[in-house]
C-alpha cells in the first residue's frame, strides 16, 4: 500500500468556479513520485485550471491537499520553487537565443554556475549547434524542446506539463518523451496533460476528465477493463449509412469511424448480440470481434459525461 510519503501529489475535492460556473468538480488524484501520470480530457475539459490548483497559481474553491508534501493552499511559494511548469504556449523570451534563454533562467534561480548550467542542458537536449538560433526562429519541435530544457534546468522534482506536444509534428513528440522517460528514470514525476491516444499509452497511469469530473483513472490496462466494452469492427460499403442506423438501436452504446471501419461497442453483451444480429448477414458487411482500443472507452465516456455549459 502506498503511503502519503510515495506520493508527490494527493488532493481530494479539488472545485474551482470561474462566473459561477464550476469548471472542476471534486477532483481527487494520487500521482506517484518518479511516475508519468497522463491528464487526458478534451479542450475545456478543466486540465489547465486542475494543473494550475495542483502548483499554487489558483487556490481552490474547496478541496485540499499536498503537492511535494506542501499544502497547496498555504505553501504555494514552497511547491512553486520545486515545480517546473511547461504552459500550452511558448513562454520564453522570442528574441533571446537558445543559450540566453537558458542562461537567463538559470540566474533567475540563482544556479551556481548558469553558462555551464545552460551549456550542459543545450547538450543534452541536442540542441547543440543551435546556441545562438533566435528562439522565436525555432521550428514547433524545437521550441518545445527548448521549453522542456528551460523548466527542467532548476531541477524540479515535478514537471507539470500542459498539452506540451500540441501542434508538434509525430517525430519530434516521440522525441519529446524519450526525454520525458529518461528523466522519470532519474526519478522525475511528471504530470503530462494530453489528448493524444498515443502519449496517453506511454503513461504508467492516466486520468480522463471532462466537463470539470474525473470520469476514470488507473493504467491504461485497468481503464479499458472497467469501461466493459464488447467491441466489434466492422468493415464494408455505405457506412456512413450504417453508423446512423446502429447509433439508435438499444443495445449499441457507441459507434465511431476508425480509417475503413466502425468500431460498434455495447456494455451489455446479450443486447450488442440481438442488435447487430440482423446486419450480421448484410452482403459486403464483415464483423471481427475486436478489443476496445482506449479511444473507444473515451468516446463512451464522453457520450455520458454532462456538459458544465447546460
Amino acid at each position: 500500500m502506498n503511503t502519503a510519503a510515495d506520493n508527490a501529489i494527493e488532493v481530494r475535492g479539488l472545485t474551482k468556479r470561474f462566473g459561477g460556473r464550476t469548471v472542476v468538480r471534486g477532483i481527487s488524484l494520487n500521482v506517484r513520485r518518479g511516475r508519468i501520470f497522463g491528464f487526458l480530457g478534451p479542450n475545456g475539459s478543466g486540465k489547465t485550471t486542475t494543473i494550475r490548483m495542483l502548483c499554487g497559481l489558483l487556490t481552490p474553491d474547496e478541496g485540499e491537499g499536498t503537492c511535494l508534501g506542501f499544502d497547496i493552499r498555504t505553501e504555494a511559494d514552497s511547491i512553486k520553487r520545486r515545480v517546473g511548469y511547461m504552459t500550452q504556449r511558448f513562454s520564453l523570451y522570442q528574441d533571446l537565443s537558445v543559450r540566453e534563454n537558458l542562461e537567463f533562467v538559470a540566474r533567475l534561480y540563482e544556479m551556481r554556475d548558469p553558462v555551464a548550467a545552460a551549456r550542459e542542458m543545450i547538450h543534452r537536449l541536442g540542441l547543440d549547434g543551435r546556441e545562438e538560433q533566435l528562439a522565436g526562429e525555432l521550428s514547433g519541435g524545437w521550441k518545445q524542446r527548448l521549453a522542456l530544457g528551460a523548466c527542467t534546468l532548476p531541477g524540479p522534482q515535478l514537471l507539470l506539463l500542459d498539452e506540451p506536444t500540441a501542434g508538434v509534428d509525430p517525430k519530434a513528440r516521440r522525441e519529446f518523451w524519450n526525454e520525458i522517460h529518461a528523466l522519470a528514470a532519474e526519478g522525475i514525476t511528471a504530470l503530462v496533460s494530453t489528448h493524444y491516444m498515443d502519449e496517453a499509452e506511454r503513461c504508467h497511469e492516466i486520468a480522463y476528465i471532462a466537463y470539470g469530473e474525473l470520469l476514470t483513472r488507473g493504467t491504461v490496462e485497468e481503464v479499458i477493463d472497467h469501461a466493459g466494452l464488447i467491441t466489434y469492427t466492422v468493415s464494408g460499403p455505405h457506412l456512413n449509412e450504417l453508423q446512423a442506423e446502429l447509433a439508435k438501436l438499444p443495445g449499441v452504446d457507441m459507434v465511431a469511424p476508425f480509417g475503413a471501419s466502425l468500431h460498434v461497442s455495447g456494455r451489455d453483451e446479450r443486447a450488442l448480440e440481438a442488435a447487430i444480429a440482423p446486419y450480421r448477414s448484410r452482403t459486403g458487411l464483415s464483423w471481427v470481434r475486436s478489443e476496445p482500443s482506449l479511444e473507444d472507452v473515451f468516446i463512451d465516456l464522453m457520450s455520458t459525461a454532462r456538459d458544465n455549459f447546460q
